[in-house]
């Protein structure tokens, strides 16, 4: 038997008087009763058992004050071991059992009723479970005292203006109840300027009423702060701190906030607003192809500069507000929730994942699962599940379709316009994002061919409907950085606990993330050649402990006949994705420390790990080199002879990405010295010190900044020779040299560039590049629009829009034979193309251009304005207010 799993909305929708309801929570038609006489909870526990397995939907109401994040417990007294479950998170400890509420719906009102199913196993009896606890307080117990509730627990408010917060009661009471609000604490500046008696009866205890506190003041001086008490008659007061808002206290400062203002304006299309939450897109613009294949994807990459731009402006404003939206929005939309990852109580740590051997050519898809090889033990499984209670991974998959452009809605089904998981790359090494074809992270069938997408990646026996996702391990690790630094500047500001439970997914974000340090098959590290003669890993000898490239993990659908899950890691890690400011905050951080027994142990490895790994890699110039694998061409090949080594991984040149190569670009230096010198500011760590002593004259010397906006930072690189074989120290290495071969104006990176320079310039006082970071930001202040800053680009790759598999530069491979059709309708073949499968691109308002160039025209051009490459803009200007003050 089966149960049908209810389809969740993952939006929230934000109105007075109301709570988000899940399709499996139904409110109570009338108030509960006075919190005095009822229990806690109560639950209704039904079975469908058929002798050696049982289906059951258990039914929870809360009979108490609200909970959040409900969690309903109990004890099993026979042997029933639980393979499935749906409508909640539903994990087990030998006896002990919690289901947790779902992520679209996570929080449990007085009255309020959720229901949700497991399917089990039994042999001997099947009693039900007599005892149950709701957060952890026996369901059977006498209810507490009614309490007030107020919502936010602190505001802030600009000078001269107002800000408000709500006043319900926890249960209904038996007479009228009135509340007063009045300031007890703090400037007279602030005050009550609505709200200040309230009255609550037994017909709308539960609807909030809004409270206005007003500020008389006008931004001169330090801000001011006050405490305003809501106090009742039998109930325990309740304080609400409010803050002004600070100002900008310098030029640059301002320029951010003038930044920051375009960014957030709706009318520049940088956000789509879904269910109150903000939703960023990879660029204004819907027509531009890179890692993302549409402007209007996101990536989890532009969710970290999101909350980048929020923690900039909380230290500048004293408002959190922003950045704790930032994260509900990534928990809503690109962190996927329960509904999204329902089989993971089928993973099976001691076999992680079946062995599917890489390519280098995408023409080889489909691989072959190759079941004869033998993955090693994942080491992480079972103590994060026993430390949050839950079989899920909380971290992001890196690709979003945010405006469902591509029509596979949630789970594939195509049914509205939500945001949707997809997924693109999945062919090797040398398929550029031209040659992809994009498909749902949930795989129905509904779309492609017989079996969804499936055949085009995997050649197997059957095909199950299955989830999967992909986890870009820098973008977490830029979330953890960026909640270190929040933490920072709410702790300076006395705001630490307006963030604290952001701060602490953080942490508990950067637990999941070490997934990346591990091997993708969980393979010992070092030396390892052959595929079947790699020894598979136990413990911590699978571990690199760098940043991977990716980490995934998926399973079957509830559809399946037998559940299952899989976790890998990630072989090939490349110099860019590193963080060191992640790796400092969650291993000597107290508020960032991973709860896990090991997490912050770990880190503390990585850190080192990552440091030296820097230091094997630079050149004799300063430039940074490509990274290292411990699978070489993804398929445990033997290296070339000579290949050196790093804690036995092979040096590669161009780990992951070879069209283009993946160590070309200069970006990838700039994202990752600036958290060195981030860092080395911080710390004074003498490791990281010396790296930036190399890299940033390097990085100076092929600077050039003119007049009226002139600039020019490196573009493209070129690579010769090869690092020493690591042996615990730096050689310098003399026979690995970069060269620059290029130079361009991209604005995101010349602002990166530009914070590498003043922290490395707040570090040791070099003035030089504190002039050169201010001539930078002078310059691209230049280029400043209504929507931002950007530079013109042109785009000569964008001939590759409608080229053949067979052309000089490849393009999309679809096995002869093989038929299928997007959910638009665009027919799949093994003639398609780019642009045959994204047949909404003749559409865009840019194409005229695209295709004139097609038909031999000059090549297009555009001013492009990326998300992530505006907040770094932003941020970067916030960066010298941080660091220099006002200039001096």
């Amino acid at each position: 038997m089966t149960t049908p799993h209810t389809r969740p909305r993952r939006a929230r929708w934000r109105a007075a008087g109301a709570a988000l309801l899940g399709a499996v929570l139904t409110a109570a038609l009338l108030p509960a009763a006075p919190a005095q006489a009822a229990p806690i909870c109560s639950v209704d526990y039904r079975t469908d058992d058929w002798g050696s397995g049982f289906t059951a939907e258990v039914s929870v109401t809360n009979e108490a004050e609200p909970v959040s994040a409900w969690t309903l417990g109990w004890e099993f007294t026979g042997d029933q071991q639980i393979t499935n479950s749906w409508n909640a998170q539903v994990s087990q400890n030998g006896s002990s059992v919690t289901a947790q509420g779902p992520s679209w719906a996570p929080d449990l009102g007085s009255g309020q009723t959720a229901t949700f199913g497991f399917q089990a196993t039994y042999s001997g009896d099947n009693p039900a479970p007599t005892g149950f606890t709701l957060n952890g307080r026996d369901c059977a117990g006498e209810n507490e005292a009614p309490t007030l509730v107020v919502d936010p627990g602190s505001i802030a408010l600009a000078p001269g203006g107002q800000a408000a917060f709500d006043v319900a009661l926890s249960a209904a009471p038996e007479q009228a109840v009135a509340v007063s609000v009045e300031r007890t604490s703090g400037s007279t500046d602030l005050s009550v300027a609505s709200g200040a008696s309230l009255t609550f009866g037994a017909s709308d205890w539960d609807a909030p009423q809004e409270v206005t506190v007003a500020s008389s003041g006008d931004g001169a001086g330090e801000p001011a702060q006050a405490e305003f008490t809501v106090s009742a008659e039998g109930y325990d007061p309740v304080v609400v701190t409010a803050r002004e808002l600070s100002g900008a206290d310098t030029p640059y400062e301002e320029e951010f906030l003038d930044q920051y203002a375009k960014i957030k304006d709706p009318d520049n299309g940088y956000f789509r607003e879904v269910g109150g939450l903000l939703v960023p897109y990879h660029s204004v613009e819907t027509l531009i192809v890179e890692a993302p294949d549409h402007g209007h994807a996101t990536t989890s990459e532009a969710y970290s500069y999101y909350l980048w731009l929020e923690a900039a402006y909380g230290r500048i404003t004293g408002d959190w507000a922003p950045f704790n939206d930032a994260w509900e929005s990534m928990e809503a939309f690109i962190i996927p929730g329960t509904a999204d990852q329902p089989t993971n109580s089928a993973y099976d740590p001691s076999a992680p994942a079946t062995y599917i051997p890489e390519s280098l050519d995408p023409g080889d898809y489909p691989m072959p699962l190759t079941p004869e090889v033998q993955a090693g033990e994942d080491p992480l499984s079972q103590e994060l599940a026993s430390t949050y209670g839950t079989d899920e991974v909380y971290g992001m998959h890196w690709l979003l379709d945010v405006d469902n452009v591509y029509g596979y809605g949630f789970c594939g089904d195509g049914t509205d316009d939500a945001p949707a998981y997809v997924n693109t790359f999945q062919r090797g090494s040398n398929e550029s994002v031209w040659e992809t074809v994009p498909h749902p992270s949930c795989e129905t069938f509904a779309h492609g061919g017989e079996y969804g997408f499936l055949d085009l990646f995997t050649d197997d026996e059957s095909y199950s409907e299955q989830w999967r996702y992909t986890n870009a391990p820098d973008a977490d690790a830029r979330a953890v950085q960026v909640a270190y630094l929040a933490h920072q500047w709410a702790s300076e500001q006395g705001n630490a606990d307006a963030i604290a439970s952001s701060v602490a997914n953080a942490a508990r974000m950067g637990d999941y993330l070490r997934y990346a340090m591990f091997d993708k098959y969980f393979k010992e590290i070092g030396d390892c050649v052959g595929a079947e003669s790699c020894a598979p890993g136990s413990g911590r000898n699978s571990a690199h402990y760098l940043m991977s490239w990716y980490y995934s993990w998926g399973g079957a659908l509830e559809s399946a006949q037998y559940p299952w899950a899989w976790r890998i890691g990630g072989s090939s890690a490349h110099q860019g994705y590193q963080n060191v400011m992640a790796a400092y905050a969650l291993s000597e951080v107290d508020a960032l420390r991973p709860e896990s027994a090991t997490g912050a142990e770990d880190w503390g490895t990585s850190l080192d790990r990552q440091l030296e790994f820097l230091q094997w890699l630079q050149s004799s110039e300063g430039g940074i080199a490509g990274g290292a694998t411990n699978s070489w061409e993804g398929s445990y090949a033997e290296p070339p002879a000579g290949t050196p080594t790093f804690h036995g991984m092979y040096y590669d040149e161009k780990p992951v990405w070879h069209d283009p190569p993946s160590n070309r670009w200069f970006g990838f230096q700039v994202w990752d010295m600036e958290r060195v010198a981030e860092y080395h500011r911080i710390t004074g760590d003498e490791r990281a010190g010396q790296i930036l002593d190399a890299w940033v004259p390097w990085a100076i010397e092929n600077t050039t900044v003119g007049e009226d906006g002139e600039f020019a930072i490196p573009a493209d690189m070129e690579w010769s020779g090869q690092p020493d074989t690591w042996t615990g120290e730096p050689t310098g290495n003399p026979d690995l040299s970069v060269e620059v071969v290029s130079h361009g104006q991209d604005v995101g990176i010349a602002a990166g560039l530009a914070k590498t320079f003043m922290h490395y310039a707040a570090a040791t006082g070099d003035a030089g590049s504190r002039e050169a970071a201010e001539a930078l930001l002078d310059a691209l202040m230049f280029h400043e629009d209504d929507l931002g800053v950007a530079v013109p680009e042109t785009r000569a790759d964008y001939e590759r829009f409608d080229d053949p598999f067979d052309s000089p530069d490849g393009g999309l491979y679809v096995p002869e034979g093989w038929t299928g059709q997007m959910a638009n309708g665009d027919p799949i073949t093994s003639e398609s193309t780019f642009l045959s499968i994204r047949s909404f691109y003749e559409d865009d308002p840019n194409w005229p251009r695209v295709e004139a160039y097609l038909e031999g025209g000059p090549v297009p051009e555009f001013t492009y304005h990326r998300f992530w490459a505006q907040v770094d803009v932003a941020t970067a200007l916030a960066t010298h207010g941080e660091l220099f003050g006002d200039g001096s």
